[in-house]
């Protein structure tokens, strides 16, 4: 068992009142696993929580909440039953532990189960401590070649490669990605590593932009017109083609209406982002040319093909990783990861340190 007396941990106590207070360190139970946590990447899910107190109307938080879901760490105990992971395994954490009976799990889409425990989604606590217990079948071992700040980067990315599976990205496919925060460059570099042939990322802010520039984007937009049927012909011009595929990742109303608009007649729009719960879309616009609008919801059996992608070399994301932070810094981390300070695009919290 851990021998270290300190489980340093980040705390969201209420809206708006991020804390860090020792906690117990929690022991393994059966077919878990205790990890010494590594890297713990700040998802815009969390600083949300911190500054509304929420997400829409499905996600309130109503008591104290640990933070923390884009994870991994080091197995440091093994409770009863696990036996494909030992002590010193270095593990990505999938951080939603579905019922596995029901309907959504025996049919293989256990993201959609009601009674799944995702960390650091009210009531469930998060990873962001020194000392952490996970379902042992929800851990992913690490090849010695890939580091624990990638294996915390398999959640956003598993993110992007859910989006693109559902909305059918495949060798040959013209993709628009809307949106260039870390869910669209995730989803940008999923659809590079499915086969898209053409790609194409739009976004308000032009550092953003110049990082999909970097990992590869065929056509980096900004978005410098509140008219969204401009911004698509906009896309059609610099693409030369209509995308048969957009993965919108902003949630923004006027976004979505540009994913409307762009998409090629008979193509998939596949929406991420958690935008402002009602938004206007075209909808005539969307029927006459048949337009497939897809909901995308987290991810279901998607960490292992990300773990492919980044150990083949398929997909860098280390790029997205812009700043670096020990533990006792969260509350400068998230201050950073609000703001965008310093260019901030992926903010990582180092928990052994």
């Amino acid at each position: 068992m851990a021998t270290q007396v300190s489980n340093l941990t980040a705390v969201l106590k209420k809206k708006g009142e991020l804390v860090l207070e020792d906690t117990p360190i929690p022991q393994p139970g059966p077919n878990e696993v205790q990890l010494r946590m590594h890297a713990v990447g700040i998802c815009g899910s969390d600083v949300h929580y911190w500054i509304d107190g929420r997400i829409g109307d499905m996600f309130v938080v109503k008591e104290p909440m640990i933070l923390g879901h884009e994870s991994s760490g080091i197995v440091s105990a093994v409770g009863e039953g696990v036996t494909k992971l030992s002590v010193g395994d270095r593990v990505a954490i999938e951080p939603g532990v579905p019922c596995r009976i029901c309907e959504f799990c025996k049919t293989g889409r256990y993201n959609l189960c009601a009674d799944v425990v995702f960390c650091a989604t009210p009531p469930g606590n998060g990873s962001l401590r020194r000392y952490y217990c996970h379902a042992a079948d929800f851990c992913y071992k690490l090849p010695d070649h890939v580091s624990l700040e990638e294996g915390a980067l398999l959640e956003p990315l598993s993110v992007g490669t859910h989006a693109c599976r559902r909305a059918g990205v495949t060798l040959g496919s013209c993709v628009l990605v809307c949106g260039a925060g870390p869910i669209g460059l995730m989803s940008m570099l999923a659809a590079r590593a499915l086969g898209a042939s053409k790609i194409a990322i739009i976004d308000i802010a032009q550092n953003r932009l110049d990082m999909a520039k970097q990992l590869g984007v065929d056509y980096p937009l900004l978005v410098n017109t509140k008219d969204s049927l401009e911004m698509a012909k906009k896309v059609h011009t610099a693409m030369g083609c209509e995308p048969n595929i957009t993965i919108e990742c902003s949630g923004a109303e006027q976004s979505v209406q540009t994913g409307v608009y762009a998409t090629k007649p008979g193509g998939v729009l596949t929406v991420i982002g958690h935008g402002p719960k009602m938004v206007s879309v075209p909808i005539v616009e969307a029927t006459a040319r048949e337009l497939d609008i897809r909901g995308c919801f987290r991810y279901a059996n998607d960490y292992q093909l990300a773990l492919e992608m980044i150990a083949t070399g398929k997909v860098d994301a280390k790029p997205l990783i812009t700043h670096h932070f020990p533990l006792e810094k969260t509350l400068d981390a998230f201050e950073t990861s609000r703001t965008g300070a310093g260019g901030a695009i992926k903010v990582m919290i180092h928990c052994d340190q």
